[in-house]
């Protein structure tokens, strides 16, 4: 394992080991190089991860135990080694293989910086290697045979090793799961700045398998051969939403410039569906293959030598030093015509520096934490902020200019760690509706299944009077699908959403709504910024309050709705496209939430096939129906009694997961909604 040289000032004994030198420090551990106190075994040379913060509970102890575990089970000279977990004292440890080289993550931010584009070959080679690795960590089995079912789910350019020696490494098994399928939704915890390479199915929460990773690796490819991420956006959120939309726009625009038939092989690594993918990474390995006609042994020697490039910290120090020395010339020669004054040729003497110490080459550093760091070279500087000692919110002042954060000084930012929705206008629809019911007489699931059958595309507008006050609703769709959903009621706001939920407290909610009214910005990327909460949080909360928000429409017993075809909605950010079915299913079970059954034509003979079923042979029908109502559906054609049908809906066949009572009863209306099943006698 390999990150950024940074020494520390003496050897520390630690253990069985010795610390030679910290090497990288992240949010939660921090990296050594050591050697053994005695002997060379396990190693020579090899790395010691520590936990930051004295962490003493037996959770962190087995955490680390359990990425050992994990690593151990992969047997292949693609994957970092590990030797294994331990304690010293109450510190908890990872001892593993130490890949002397960089990063592929640091390779790619000194090739942005030298402009210095990677060659087509070299990166497929990379991406070839790492798909070999993953075909591995998909295929490793436990002492008795049985499929562990490992997903990595951090195939990041930070993970990828790259030797001098030309070896190509997968590391980090901090965050991996064995059988996906069958435990929770993966959380966005750990993967800041690491967010466009996750596939659609990890930011919806929903489970995930080894295609998953094959979907990073397409995205780790695709930026190693055009230079930028494949997936574009202004801030997380909009990161997330080209991920799930699939738009692969920087990709579609560099297609030329690729070898031909790669552009292929990349959109079906990064497709949607993951049943489009490729299933193993030997699928994909053999994918690129043809793209690799030069012998292995010529490509491996010349990564190595631009690992070796990659590795010269003191000529990228000195060339970032030039860049930022150009530009604060620049910005000096600016405010100078702009005063009238003649800008001075060079920087100010030596004694107008604290203490007299030479200028040139020097810098300030303001931590965020209260630490101070002085008259720093370049080249140390470079390293803190590449190896993580220094963040992004940390200030640094340059050749006498005042403090700025390292994120604001592009030199200095691309070398950092990969670290609400506005709602319409209220709008008032002139003319004649298009459609227009009481919710007295046709009951709203019955209004969405009509929309959703119709495709339809326009404005449904939900209003009723309570307690003499008026309450009204927006839904905005497109082509059948959930686009967008306006309230103006305190409690649907995103903020208010998320205290409900537990995912943010009163207090920090209003801190980030005082930011919003003093720096402008919307609720969700402020509270991303802030750190209160993580993107992927921030995404799913904004789904599921747009779902909730129509399901709430579901309980109205009275109210009126009227539909304006074409009529779309302004200034819409956060985009749902969520299949109706979905919403509908949420609908039914807070119908139901007292007494399911209740709801459903139990004293019906069976549970057949109703007039919309065969429509379920189009895969435009299905959409992406929850599993527990396409399970329904598909148990229509057995014609069974109530009871025996319930019992195998919640019995999670198609769900890969029991369902409840409330969720399989919620299903059956739902589908009799939407005319797949009706009932009989």
């Amino acid at each position: 394992m390999y990150v950024s040289r940074v020494t520390v000032a003496a050897t520390t004994p630690f253990g069985p080991f010795v610390l030679e030198r910290r090497i990288a420090v992240g949010g939660t551990a921090e990296v050594y190089l050591a050697r053994p106190k005695l002997g060379t075994r396990p190693a020579p040379v090899l790395v010691v991860k520590r936990l930051l913060g004295g962490a003493t509970s037996d959770e962190d102890f087995g955490a680390l135990e359990r990425e050992a575990t994990l690593h151990q089970a992969v047997s292949h000279p693609n994957v970092v080694r590990v030797f294994g977990a331990g304690m010293v004292g109450t510190e908890p440890y990872l001892a593993m293989e130490y890949v002397e080289g960089v990063d592929l993550y640091r390779l790619l931010r000194r090739v942005e910086s030298e402009q210095r584009p990677v060659p087509a070959e070299l990166g497929i080679y990379v991406a070839h290697e790492i798909a070999e690795a993953l075909d591995s960590v998909h295929d490793a089995r436990d002492a008795s045979g049985q499929p562990l079912g490992i997903v990595h789910r951090d195939v990041t350019p930070s993970n990828i090793y790259l030797s001098v020696r030309g070896e190509v490494k997968l590391g980090d098994f901090g965050i991996a799961r064995v059988g996906e399928r069958a435990g929770p939704p993966p959380s966005g915890r750990g993967l800041k700045g690491k967010l466009g390479y996750l596939a659609p199915e990890q930011i919806a929460g929903e489970p995930a398998d080894g295609r998953a990773d094959l979907f990073a690796l397409g995205a780790v490819l695709g930026e190693i051969l055009i230079g930028e991420r494949v997936f574009p956006g202004q801030g997380q959120l909009a990161v997330l939403l080209a991920i799930r939309d699939g738009n692969l726009e920087p990709l579609e625009r560099q297609r030329e410039n690729l070898p031909p038939g790669l552009h292929e092989v990349l959109t079906r690594a990064l497709a949607r569906d993951p049943a489009a993918r490729y299933a193993t990474g030997a699928a994909l390995a053999a994918a690129l293959v043809p793209f690799l006609p030069t012998p292995r042994a010529e490509l491996a020697a010349t990564l190595a030598q631009w690992v070796r490039w990659a590795q010269d910290q003191k000529g990228l120090a000195s060339r970032i030093e030039g860049q930022i020395r150009d530009s604060v010339e620049r910005m000096r020669a600016v405010r100078a015509r702009s005063s009238g004054r003649i800008p001075a040729a060079t920087p100010p003497p030596s004694s107008s520096r604290p203490g007299g110490s030479s200028w040139s080459g020097l810098a300030d550093v303001l931590c965020a934490d209260g630490r101070r760091m002085s008259d720093l070279p370049f080249a140390r500087l470079v390293e803190l902020v590449a190896s993580g000692d220094v963040g992004a919110l940390d200030e640094v002042s340059v050749l006498g200019e005042p403090f700025r954060a390292i994120r604001d000084i592009p030199e200095l930012a691309r070398h950092l760690l990969p670290s609400t929705s506005a709602t319409t206008g209220r709008l008032f629809a002139a003319g004649v509706p298009d459609y227009h019911v009481d919710l007295a007489e046709t009951p709203m699931l019955a209004v969405l299944a009509a929309l959703r059958e119709k495709r339809a595309d326009g404005a449904l507008f939900v209003e009723r009077m309570e307690q003499g006050s008026s309450q009204r609703k927006e839904i905005y769709l497109q082509q059948g699908k959930l686009h967008h959903v306006a309230s103006y009621e305190r409690d649907d706001r995103l903020g208010e959403y998320l205290v409900r939920r537990g995912a943010l407290a009163r207090e920090q909610l209003d801190a980030a709504l005082r930011a919003v009214a003093r720096n402008g910005g919307r609720l969700g990327d402020t509270l991303v910024a802030l750190g209160l909460v993580e993107a992927t949080d921030v995404f799913r909360a904004l789904r599921d309050m747009g779902r909730d928000r129509v399901a709430t429409l579901c309980t109205w017993s009275r109210g009126h709705v009227t539909f304006y075809r074409g009529t779309t909605a302004t200034r819409v950010e956060f985009p749902l496209a969520l299949d109706l079915a979905t919403a509908m299913m949420a609908g039914a079970m807070l119908m139901g939430s007292e007494a399911p059954r209740a709801t459903l034509p139990m004293s019906a003979a069976r549970w057949i096939p109703g007039p919309r079923h065969r429509s379920l042979e189009s895969p435009d029908e299905r959409g992406t129906a929850p599993a527990s109502l396409q399970e329904a559906a598909n148990l229509a054609a057995e014609r069974l009694a109530p009871e025996a049908f319930l019992t195998r809906v919640q019995a999670g066949a198609r769900a890969g997961r029991v369902v409840s009572e409330r969720e399989a009863c919620a299903a059956v209306r739902t589908a009799l909604s939407l005319g797949w099943l009706e009932a009989e006698g």
